[in-house]
């Protein structure tokens, strides 16, 4: 008897392909708010929301908060993600894996170019509604950190998950993935450093090129052990 639904696998690479179709397209409908003039209302209405009623330059929030949120943000920092790929690309190269490595530094440095070209092309200045609780200098479409945290965390979360046994560990590793992603790129509207909107593209655009990662490289290490395994 046919099975009617698709086993875990060709479920979970369905599941990637509606991630990287869904993130490029709504990476496309947001670049195109990005370029209208003035910002978008729901992009305003929600910074000043994170604000204290008539006084923009205090975020909501007790004093500590802002400082969490520093700290959060912090976690989507070039340095943080280095040292994060690094430490993983190392390790995957003690334990002999080193095509995975590979795979790792293509995906996490790939999407560093692609962050950066993404910017250039949008080339949307920073939002000059609140005051910025945190220096930036470069350009604010898509949001790197945004799309930085998920393209890494995303990469490594899937990479550990393919090493682990049983369903919850899987779920939780990359559940903890997208929370982190997800604090991040919030994190970067409170401190008032983007758009909403900026975020949200960062996230789209992640999203879609980690998974892309992901099914390519699922693709060759499969080829790869096919070909392994024909050779003994």
């Amino acid at each position: 008897m046919k099975r009617l639904l698709p086993d875990r696998i060709e479920f979970s690479v369905l599941l990637a392909g509606i991630v990287v179709a869904g993130g490029l397209w709504g990476f496309v409908e947001l670049a195109e708010v990005a370029r209208a003039a003035p910002a978008h209302g729901l992009d305003t209405e929600i910074l000043l929301l994170l604000r204290e009623a008539g006084n923009p330059a205090d975020p909501i929030g007790p004093a500590w908060l802002e400082e969490a949120v520093r700290d959060i943000t912090g976690l989507g920092s070039m340095i943080v993600l280095v040292m994060a790929t690094a430490a993983a690309i190392v390790y995957l190269l003690l334990v002999g894996r080193r095509r995975q490595a590979l795979l790792v530094l293509v995906a996490v440095g790939g999407g560093q170019i692609l962050s950066s070209l993404l910017k250039l092309g949008i080339d949307r200045p920073r939002p000059h509604l609140v005051p910025h609780l945190v220096e930036v200098q470069t350009l604010s479409f898509p949001s790197g950190h945004a799309m930085m945290a998920a393209v890494t965390y995303l990469t490594l979360g899937s990479m550990l998950a393919g090493t682990v046994k049983g369903t919850a560990i899987r779920v939780y590793v990359l559940g903890l993935a997208v929370l982190v992603t997800l604090m991040v790129g919030a994190s970067r509207v409170y401190l008032g450093v983007h758009w909403p909107s900026d975020v949200l593209a960062g996230w789209c655009a992640g999203f879609a090129w980690a998974m892309l990662c992901w099914l390519v490289a699922r693709n060759l290490l499969r080829r790869d052990a096919g070909s392994d395994a024909a050779d003994q």
